[in-house]
């Protein structure tokens, strides 16, 4: 009997450190956690410092990672005494998750840190749905600072929630031979082609290839679609959701949105794009034109460089007039709803979105800054030559991603209604609707 109760006792305190282990997996805490007396075993730390968590969707061994870990190491030299930043890297996996997971997961056990990173589509959703609260008070002078598509990403209802240290574009890029040689002349950024004109280049260009397309044009599945294309809509005076991100019956399924659509068919109905990706085309010479990201620059001159790379301004519809339509979008700190000291959090946030942390950020990925101070002190952006062209688009038409709490779906139901029209050959206007009810599915729980 006394063997069998001692042997009850182990089989107890074994599962009783299990479940310990099981806790801090999931809350996501170190084992240091929010007790501030472990923290005198934490590098840099000094006792009577209030002490900010943070999780970034990293790990430390990568470019980002190291900018992060930098911009900490500077933020605890600034506020020595003062405050204490603790960051934990929480890398995403393939899909997706891993980071994603355990913040979820931490909703629930209670367990978030004071300061996440989100991606800054999602901003309105974690707002939504009290995961995040809005930043402390930012003084004007502050505030203007960050580039206008920055502010406007992390305002949700009126209230900043939101500042990223990176900003991002996508740029609409050129054979600079090819066109030469085809007698084509490109536009100024102030004065892009409207789609009837780009199709007349189109026209103009098709037969300069004998196995290839003017415009290397993929439309990729996931978040790159809207990212990608989201300015046809915005261009032709169309948008995805109401200004309170609770309506999409009617807008997202307008006629100014079916417009796009038939105009991306026609495009691949003509010969000018692929109807499927195909690799390197543009980086091969089999194409004229090329949609993808600010990152294509770099990517392009090292690796290609017989190209002589150009950026064209973003084709537009034809009653565009000015308006902000071009792609932004990065990841961003958010102070959560956990957060006891948000004055102190907003500090972090303030300090790692900055000017030194964009330059730091920059220097170590090539990711384009959120502060005018950053590109003011990095010389690539103020000589004449693609980043700045990628610069100046995103400062005078940069416009951020819908703002809803289904965010999510949004962007998904666009994808589909895209491939509905390209790959089924579904009408827009059956395929807008069709998507269009799956977004209305999700707000249903946000409607009074």
């Amino acid at each position: 009997n006394t063997r069998k109760k001692g042997g009850k006792c182990k089989v107890k305190r074994i599962c009783l450190l299990l479940l310990v282990l099981l806790c801090f997996n999931f809350s996501g805490c170190s084992i240091l956690g929010n007790d501030k007396k472990g923290y005198s075993r934490k590098d840099g730390y000094d006792e009577g410092e209030e002490v900010v968590t943070m999780w970034v969707h990293v790990i430390q061994d990568t470019p980002e990672g190291e900018a992060y870990a930098q911009s900490v190491k500077e933020f605890n030299e600034k506020f020595d005494g003062k405050y204490y930043l603790d960051v934990e890297f929480v890398p995403r996996n393939e899909s997706g998750g891993g980071y994603s997971d355990k913040v979820n997961a931490s909703v629930i056990s209670g367990g978030l840190p004071d300061i996440i990173t989100v991606d800054g589509p999602n901003v309105s959703s974690y707002a939504a749905n009290n995961i995040i609260q809005p930043l402390a008070e930012i003084t004007q002078d502050e505030l203007d600072e960050y580039l206008p598509s920055m502010i406007e990403q992390g305002t949700v209802n009126g209230k900043l929630y939101s500042l990223g240290v990176m900003e991002s574009s996508v740029g609409f890029y050129y054979n600079k031979d090819i066109i030469k040689e085809l007698g084509i002349e490109i536009p100024p950024m102030d004065d892009p082609w409207t789609w009837s004109e780009l199709l007349e280049v189109c026209r103009k260009a098709k037969n300069y290839f004998d196995n290839g397309y003017v415009i290397d044009m993929p439309f990729p599945t996931g978040e790159t679609t809207i990212y990608f294309y989201a300015p046809f809509i915005w261009s032709n005076g169309g948008d995805f959701v109401s200004e309170d991100g609770l309506k999409v019956n009617g807008i997202f399924n307008s006629k100014k949105n079916e417009e796009p659509l038939n105009y991306f068919k026609t495009l691949i109905d003509k010969g000018y794009v692929s109807k499927v990706d195909i690799e390197d085309l543009f980086e091969s010479g089999r194409a004229a034109f090329l949609f993808d990201g600010a990152w294509t620059v770099n990517r392009v001159t090292e690796n290609f460089p017989d190209i002589n790379l150009g950026i064209a301004p973003y084709p537009v519809g034809e009653s565009w007039n000015g308006e902000r339509y071009t792609p932004t979008g990065g990841w961003a700190f958010s102070v959560t709803s956990a957060c006891k000291n948000v004055e102190a959090a907003t500090e972090a946030v303030k300090y790692m979105s900055g000017v030194k942390s964009g330059i730091t950020m920059y220097e170590k990925t090539g990711n384009l800054p959120s502060t005018y101070g950053a590109y003011e002190q990095i010389p690539v952006f103020q000589e004449e030559g693609l980043f700045k062209q990628l610069y100046e688009q995103l400062e005078t038409y940069g416009h951020p991603r819908p703002k809803s709490p289904v965010y999510p779906q949004i962007s998904t139901s666009f994808q589909q209604a895209v491939e509905g029209v390209l790959l089924n050959d579904e009408t827009p206007k059956d395929s807008l609707y069709k998507t269009m009810r799956r977004i209305e599915d999700r707000l249903l729980r946000y409607q009074n």
